[in-house]
């Protein structure tokens, strides 16, 4: 829960949507956001009955804590097992918004995730689709041969080792 708040940090989230995310009981979400209301990373929000949750950037542990829970839960952890069952591929890169933030570019938080595939793969629509469900973002995936990736007079695409 923590993690899906802080990689998300542009939303909120109500504790139904938090049980249909992590797949706890109602009782147990609601436990554990008052054990961050309580440790102060969250904010929260009421709208009627509504209990609104979101992470709080502002906190002095906000990058500190991010940084760990994108390494272990953000696309880096996510697509390499969905990426490695494709023959095909040589090499993966996650490029885009989300590196820049990962190398800590100044921004707002990523819409999106991009990912280069050099290689032949063809079956890469599955893959990027199981990891929106995963991660909760759009994952784009481009492929460049690796003959292409390997040669600059024909690397039109822009993309650079």
């Amino acid at each position: 829960m923590l993690a899906w708040l802080y990689l998300h940090p542009e939303n909120e989230y109500s504790t139904t949507d938090l049980t249909a995310r992590t797949g706890s009981s109602r009782a147990t979400v609601s436990r554990e956001v008052d054990r961050l209301m309580d440790a102060g990373p969250t904010s929260e929000r009421r709208h009627g009955n509504l209990r609104l949750v979101r992470a709080d950037p502002d906190m002095i542990v906000a990058r500190p804590l991010t940084d760990p829970l994108a390494v272990t839960f953000g696309p880096a952890a996510v697509l390499p097992p969905l990426l490695e069952p494709i023959s095909g591929i040589d090499e993966a890169y996650i490029y885009g918004s989300w590196a820049a933030r990962y190398a800590n570019q100044a921004g707002p938080p990523p819409r999106d995730i991009d990912a280069l595939v050099v290689g032949s793969a063809d079956e890469l629509y599955d893959a990027a689709r199981a990891a929106e469900r995963i991660l909760g973002r759009e994952v784009n995936i481009s492929r460049i041969s690796l003959a292409t990736w390997t040669d600059d007079s024909l690397n039109p695409s822009g993309f650079s080792r």
